[in-house]
């Protein structure tokens, strides 16, 4: 089956549609360009089915020329067989193509090879062929000291290292018993000895074992970093009762050699021959292959994981372009401020210090409030870092005493200011600013727009991933990459505003274009249109192709340039205003009278029903973005430390990140809590997103805090019950423990003074 067959086979479409896509890709068109402006080249796939279909197609383009490379080395050594070549040529995977390479592939010399040049091969042979062959009769001919073959027993040894090559190499012997052991196997985790204190934080892990296939991508990728870390030990057991399974796996193997119990003289001596196959060569490569697959697996989780949180946070409602003040929080080195305008541009900076040691409290209110009113700012955004919540009290207290500033205040996620603050792209936007008052910058920045100025940091430093330093970081830079393409492309991007960061993420444009567009804005102004794009050097006819549709000139020359409507379909709006005999200013957000209209109507041989239906829903609400209302949350006063919490307290937070065993919580203490995914819905649901998303605003109820450990557990059920604490059962203990029997002298005293009384 060829790359397009397979390929549409996977994705349960047509093959045409599969040979459409892959010629625009080969000539260099992205994935955004694709499935929004060749619906109908393509039969309508979508971004989703895209992506998948640019991977697989990767993937198999390597397949078939490492197919090509390993047939011309087995051809070059006259091997190749009319059987083997077919076998080749049907694997379907990398594996398995390596599998059936592995005897013919050029290696080290190994004690097979020795023994061949020794002679023994054709002793192994004749073992092999004959098992009513007597071993140590038939290696007696074999013995020779020049060869470094000086007895029977290293004649017998040599025959078998031939044997437990041979066996190794089996492809199918090999794919077999990897299935095998991935089915049936456990990873036993044990701490290494003297090393438990070192070891702590991986002490959920000191004496562990769960079944290889059945191990989630984030347990999978801590039992690497301790061993790594020289703190673990990983064992892989390939079945429950170990022992057991090694002697299945060693009968599998002798089986595989027509191995009987017939008595026959060499019977016994491939018994221990397929005994030693298995352990030292077959469980060896297995153990190997086993864990690769285990963390590829996981690795390839978190890197969806951290992608899917990391489309989140861009996508996460921008405040809008209002005036903005950005808090830097600090206590020593002060709170860094900056103002920007709608826009972005700085207007002022300052650093304040009303924390200890200056405790410079009221002047610090009153610098913020003359800042706030000079500049009539509409938002405050402060990081989440050190003395955030401090810090949100001292703004708290600017708006109670100042009511006549009219402003809202909003604490962001500052992960990733620092690096960007210290990039050379911050040393080149602001050469003249401190790097400390950078950051400000950009936290105001993302709260205005969060998707231009996340752009600007690279993805991993972002803090919205998981295990992300452990996984393969090209794989990872590709994924996030694909993410950031897809996320500046749904939204679209205003030209003259945009940086260069958030530019050369428009699909067609390159950095060094990008940098063009830029210089081109600052020479000669605002673009007036899309079509002024042709004249920024090196922006040639492919790239305004594939970059015009998701470039917007807002209140140009020409409405439809703020829109999503790409230039080369203006003539299906032309042929809608001439027939409705409206103008494009007229007819532009006219839902009701839009709907009116039929798509198949504006059809034309460049533009079918796909594209003209998109065309019609843009002129409903032109540059729509897909981002939702900007919504804020507050955190509750009083509760501002992990000491000031207490199980059972109801609070609002804010959704940080997203994992596959629950999503964190921040709740405004400087550590967010874990919603664990059994106690983030009602119902039963398998995956964390299906409840919540980075950047949701939530309701939590604490259950425990673990203040040594700073470890908070939070719940979003309706019926959460917060567990007893060992206190709470001593207590418990206490309230119910039974009289005691009174001592015995206790009871006399008793009945002496009754005995008075009466």
């Amino acid at each position: 089956m060829d790359v397009i067959q397979r390929i549409a086979q996977e994705l349960s479409v047509n093959s045409k549609q599969v040979s459409a896509a892959v010629a625009l890709l080969d000539e260099g068109a992205t994935v955004p360009f694709i499935s929004r402006y060749r619906k109908e080249v393509t039969g309508g796939l979508d971004d989703t089915q895209l992506r998948q279909l640019e991977e697989r197609l990767g993937y198999l383009r390597e397949l078939n020329e490492r197919r090509k490379t390993i047939l011309d080395s087995i051809s070059s050594q006259d091997k190749l067989t009319p059987e083997l070549e077919k076998a080749i040529k049907e694997a379907e995977t990398k594996t398995l193509l390596e599998d059936l390479y592995l005897p013919y592939k050029p290696k080290r010399r190994t004690k097979a090879q020795i023994a061949r040049e020794a002679g023994l091969e054709p002793l192994a042979d004749a073992l092999l062929n004959d098992r009513s062959l007597v071993p140590d009769e038939i290696a007696t001919t074999y013995i020779d000291e020049e060869k470094g073959v000086p007895d029977i027993a290293a004649a017998l040894d040599g025959a078998r290292q031939i044997i437990m090559e041979r066996i190794s190499e089996n492809a199918e012997l090999l794919a077999e018993l990897r299935e095998r052991v991935w089915q049936k196997g456990f990873i036993h985790a044990a701490v290494i000895t003297g090393k438990e204190q070192t070891a702590e934080k991986f002490k959920d892990y000191f004496d562990y074992q769960e079944a290889i296939n059945k191990i989630p991508s984030h347990r999978a990728l801590a039992l690497f970093r301790g061993r790594n870390e020289d703190l673990l030990s990983l064992t892989l057991k390939p079945g429950a009762e170990e022992k057991d399974e090694h002697a299945l796996c060693a009968q599998f193997v002798a089986k595989h050699l027509d191995i009987k119990d017939t008595a026959k003289p060499a019977d016994a001596w491939f018994a221990e021959t397929a005994r030693f196959a298995w352990k030292i060569k077959l469980f060896t490569r297995i153990d190997l292959d086993l864990k690769l697959r285990l963390r590829e697996a996981a690795e390839l989780e978190a890197i969806r994981v951290f992608g899917s949180n990391l489309k989140d946070l861009l996508l996460a409602a921008p405040a809008g372009p209002k005036a903005t003040m950005g808090l830097d929080p600090g206590i020593r080195t002060g709170v860094k401020v900056a103002i920007v305008d709608p826009t972005g541009k700085v207007l002022a900076t300052d650093t304040i210090y009303p924390h200890p040691p200056r405790k410079q409290w009221d002047e610090s209110m009153l610098t913020l409030a003359k800042l706030i009113q000079k500049h009539n700012v509409a938002l405050v955004s402060i990081g989440n870092g050190t003395a955030s919540r401090e810090t949100d009290q001292l703004v708290a207290d600017i708006i109670k005493q100042y009511s006549d500033l009219k402003f809202t205040k909003i604490t962001v996620s500052e992960a990733g200011a620092s690096v960007y603050s210290a990039s050379e792209l911050a040393a080149k936007e602001f050469p003249d600013l401190d790097v400390s008052l950078r950051g400000a910058v950009s936290i105001a920045r993302r709260l205005q727009d969060p998707l231009a100025e996340l752009v600007k940091i690279d993805p991993k430093s972002i803090g919205v991933g998981q295990y992300q330093h452990d996984v393969n970081q090209f794989q990872l830079a590709k994924g996030l990459d694909v993410v950031v393409e897809d996320c500046v492309n749904a939204v679209g991007v205003d030209v003259n505003t945009a940086s260069v960061s958030l530019l050369k993420q428009v699909s067609g444009l390159s950095a060094s274009v990008s940098e063009n567009i830029v210089a081109f804005r600052d020479e000669n102004g605002p673009f007036l249109n899309r079509k002024q794009l042709k004249k920024v050097p090196r922006l040639g006819d492919k790239a305004y192709e594939q970059a015009a549709g998701f470039l917007r000139v807002m209140n140009g020359d020409n409405p439809l340039d703020a829109s999503a409507v790409h230039p080369e379909a203006y003539p299906v709006v032309e042929a809608i205003i001439t027939s409705t005999g409206k103008s494009i200013r007229d007819l532009i957000g006219q839902s009701g009278f839009i709907r009116t209209l039929n798509p198949a109507n504006y059809t034309n041989e460049h533009f079918g029903l796909p594209t003209v239906t998109d065309i019609l829903l843009e002129l409903e609400k032109p540059g729509r973005d897909p981002r939702p209302e900007f919504k804020s949350v507050e955190f509750k006063a009083g509760i501002e430390k992990i000491s000031d919490l207490k199980p059972g307290m109801r609070l609002d937070g804010v959704v940080t990140n997203v994992a596959n065993f629950g999503a964190f919580v921040d709740i405004g203490v400087h550590q967010d809590g874990l919603i664990h995914i059994s106690h983030l819905s009602d119902t039963f649901i398998k995956d964390p997103r299906d409840a919540v998303k980075t950047g949701d605003m939530v309701k939590v109820k604490v259950l425990e805090v673990d203040i040594a450990r700073k470890r908070i557990s939070l719940s979003m059920k309706s019926d959460a019950v917060v567990p007893e604490t060992k206190q709470d059962r001593t207590n418990q203990k206490t309230v119910n423990k039974p009289k005691e029997q009174a001592p015995a002298q206790n009871l006399m005293a008793n009945a002496f003074a009754k005995a008075l009384k009466k």
